[in-house]
């Protein structure tokens, strides 16, 4: 089970597009060797990992609009 909650992940980032995009592309970063953000994680696991720094506000994203 995902922690924190894809809901709670959602009501951040504002669609599930772009939490999935936003985890994916930090994860590849953790996975590349990336240092996490978290000071303890909850899982050594990219994704977790990646969802936990979304949910605490430590990573952050822009929305480009065309």
């Amino acid at each position: 089970m995902l922690n924190p909650s894809v809901n709670d992940l959602v009501e951040i980032v504002g669609s599930k597009y772009t939490l999935i995009v936003l985890a994916a592309k930090r994860a590849r970063e953790i996975n590349l060797g990336a240092i996490p953000t978290v000071d303890m994680p909850n899982s050594n696991k990219a994704v977790s990992i990646a969802t936990q720094e979304i949910y605490e506000g430590k990573i952050t994203y822009t929305r480009i609009k065309e």
